[in-house]
This record gives structure tokens, sequence and C-alpha cells, in this order.
């Protein structure tokens, strides 16, 4: 296998024998075709053409003066086609699902997003799509739960555990054992077995690309830091992904939820230990008998008890620096902003503001950063609006 299966100790494959088969056909499929020049151009047209690249680097002049610390840069990937980063994975895994002639595609979702980019990208590729979700993220993100009816998919409620991306993820891994023959599983981050951390980190990996070149040509220099939110943390390692051998400082920022020692958080690499979750090896959120423990974050894409297994690798290996932020403090800059910048970002995205936003004084004027605006609030209006107190 030439693609990374591990990340020092952290990933592998953790499933049913049933399941190898199929993991194995795939890493084969995307040897053969990751570089294959058809592959590639038809790859690249679709992400011009119809998801929208580039998306733009865009300087944050307004956030810049506020906050009085370094130039801010918002990598605008709430500005693909329906609204977040998502888009670019799951265009290039049913491109690759088509080539594989599988007839069915499944997938879980937390905020929705994945599962509106799924939906979207098996509507243009014409393959069904059945979307699983907790109970308690459909009632969180009703917007996207219509959208991926629009689009022809079916979401299928989830009820058991914490109903939330979690068991989402199991009743999926449950479908896909049982109808494998037939059924490509599209999974949303940099999570589950080999070949999957690896493969959602290519296919994400044109935002740093992009975010690169965008921001030599800018600036004429590489960034003094680059700042992403982590949950799985499929636009983190996007974005980090063409930093990583430069010279530049990067930090994954977790879900505090409503504080560290609160119990009730999504911090997986601050607060979790090295375990298995989903097919792979990481840190994730358990108790001392090795039990899942329930995750939680204002941001549904967030709220999820574990880290994609490179991220567990570059926090041992000290290349990134992993923090949080809480609840109060990433709804604070979901408003903020909104007001500042007139672009209203997801919760998800909030967090990574909120994070500068309270580091901004530990940069001098002539430093320059980018924080990745990983996908849009529509979806988080209603939930944030009920937070703030300007709805019930």
């Amino acid at each position: 296998m030439t693609i990374q299966a591990r990340f020092g100790p952290y990933g592998g494959r953790y499933v049913p024998e049933t399941v190898i088969p199929a993991l194995d056909e795939l890493t084969a499929a995307y040897e053969r075709l990751k570089d294959d020049p058809g592959f590639k151009t038809e790859l690249e047209s679709l992400l011009k053409d119809f998801v929208g690249r580039p998306t733009p680097l865009y300087f944050a002049s307004r956030l810049t003066e506020k906050l009085g610390g370094p130039r801010i840069y918002l990598k605008r990937e709430d500005l693909c086609h329906t609204g977040a980063h998502k888009i670019n994975n799951t265009v290039g895994q049913l491109l690759l699902a088509a080539e594989m002639g599988k007839k069915r595609i499944i997938a879980e979702t937390g905020a929705g997003q994945h599962g509106v980019a799924t939906a979207t990208a098996a509507a243009l590729f014409g393959i069904p799509c059945a979307i699983y979700m907790g109970i308690k993220d459909i009632a969180r993100q009703e917007l996207n739960v219509v959208r991926m009816k629009l689009l022809g998919a079916e979401v299928i409620p989830v009820s058991s555990g914490s109903q939330s991306l979690k068991d989402a993820m199991n009743e999926a891994i449950r479908d896909w054992v049982t109808n494998v023959e037939n059924t490509y599983y599209v999974i949303g981050s940099v999570a589950g077995p080999a070949p999957y951390p690896a493969l959602v980190r290519d296919f994400q990996s044109v935002i740093g690309r992009e975010a690169r070149a965008q921001f030599l040509e800018a600036e004429g220099r590489l960034p003094a830091e680059l700042i992403a939110c982590v949950g799985g943390g499929s636009n983190a390692m996007g974005l980090f992904a063409a930093f990583l051998d430069d010279d530049v400082p990067m930090v994954g920022v977790e879900a505090a939820g409503e504080g560290l020692d609160s119990g009730k958080h999504g911090a997986s690499i601050e607060r979790g230990h090295r375990g298995v979750l989903h097919g792979s090896m990481s840190y994730i959120l358990q108790d001392a008998y090795g039990q899942i423990l329930e995750a939680h974050s204002i941001s549904a894409g967030l709220d999820y008890p574990g880290v994609g297994p490179e991220h567990s690798w570059l926090h041992d290996e000290g290349r990134v620096r992993y923090d949080s932020v809480t609840d109060a403090e990433a709804l604070a800059c979901f408003t903020m902003l909104s007001e500042t910048e007139g672009i209203i970002p997801a919760l998800e995205s909030s967090h990574a503001i909120a994070w500068i936003t309270k580091h901004a004084a530990d940069y001098s004027a002539d430093d320059a950063v980018i924080v990745n605006l990983s996908g849009r609030g529509d979806k988080d209006v209603h939930q944030a609006a009920r937070a703030l107190g300007i709805m019930e």
C-alpha cells in the first residue's frame, strides 16, 4: 500500500473482516487513479466549474483593525458550492465511486454540511444516496435536512446513544457491512479506517495549496500562523497539509463546550486518550473503562468524541499546537464577524475566529495569519438566535 495507513501509532484499520475487501478495493482504486491524468483533469474541472474554486483569500481589514493584532486573512471555504469545504471531498469521492461502478452511496452527517455535500455530489453523478443523521442534529440543523431531501437523498434518523454524529457513524458503518458489495461509504472527515484519513486529506488539500499561493502573492512571504477549527479535522488538515514542510506554526482549535472541566466538551486531543473509534486509533474521549464519552459543542460539526489520526500524530510530534475555545466564546464571534465583516460564519468556523480574537495581542502588527473559514453560518442562524435570545 503506497497510501499512508498509519501516522506514527495512529490510524490503521480496526474494522470487521467483512469490510477489509471493500477497503482494499478502495485503496487499489485510489492508488490507480489519484495520479491518472484523466481523473485529475476531471476532478480539477469539477472543482473549478461545479464547486467554484479557487475560493478567495480575503484580507479582513475591519477585523484586523478591531483586534489590533496581526493582519488577518480568511480562506473563504464558505463560498464553495453548498456553503462549506465538505464539497471538495465529496466530489472527489463520488468521482472515485463512479469509476468503481458503485450503485449506492451512504454517508453520515452531524452539522449537515457533509450530508448536503454528499447528496449534492450523488445527484451530480446520478447515484442513489442515503444519509444517517442523529435526531438531535436533525432538530438543530433542520435547514440542511430539507436541503438533503430536496437533493433526492434519503435522510435516516438515528435515535441511539447521544443521537448525534458518533451514533450516525455507527449506523452508517453497520449499513456498509451489510451492503458492502454495491455500496460506497463517503466518510466526511480525516477519520475512519485506512485509506480514508489520507484520502480525505488529499481531496481537501486544495485549500492549503490555494491559500499558500494566494498568500505568497499578497504578502510575498509565508504566514506567521495558520488557524483552523478541529472536530474530526478535515478543514484543518486541508489547510495544514500544504504547509507541513514549511516553518509555519499551526493551531487546531477544538470545542471546549461549556468548559474543559465541565465534562461537556469536544476536546479529544486536550482531554482525550489513545483509543479506537470508528475504525482507527487516535485520541478519543473515553472513561477509565474505555467506554466512549458523549461529546458536547454548540457546533454540531465539532460534537464528536474523536479526531483524525494525523492530528493526533501532529500533536505528539509537536508540529501543530491544539487549543480550545468555549461555546460562549464561539457564539460571541459568530456575531462579531457578522457585524464586523458582513460574513456570517458557521459555528465551527467561529471557534477559529474566537481563538485569534483571544490571542491577537500576542502578535505584532507586521505579522499576518490565515484563518480557515470552513463554512457559512446560514445553517446555524436559528440555533444561534435562540442562544443569543433573539428568538425563542
